[in-house]
């Protein structure tokens, strides 16, 4: 993705707020369907993953498991929050 746009996406993202959750029951088929959803109807989504869904996988892994399973690009990860594009 170039950079002017990734930079864009990331200033849009910065004033969303995260509409899913993921928690320790991890990155789940109906997170996932859920997710695609709401990047049809948004484009862009912020997700919150708490401390507990980093049992087995650390945040990084979580969230290019999240933008391979629904189709989209990893925008970035800023503390525990992950931003998707689609």
């Amino acid at each position: 993705m170039e950079k002017d746009k990734l930079y864009k996406l990331k200033s849009e993202a910065s004033k969303l707020s995260p509409i899913i959750n993921i928690g320790k029951n991890g990155v789940t088929d109906s997170v996932v369907e859920e997710l695609k959803k709401h990047i049809k109807a948004n484009r862009l989504v912020k997700i919150k993953v708490l401390k507990s869904a980093e049992a087995e996988k650390d945040l990084k892994a979580i969230a290019e498991e999240l933008a391979e399973r629904s189709q989209s690009t990893l925008v970035e990860v800023r503390g525990r929050t992950v931003v998707l594009y689609r």
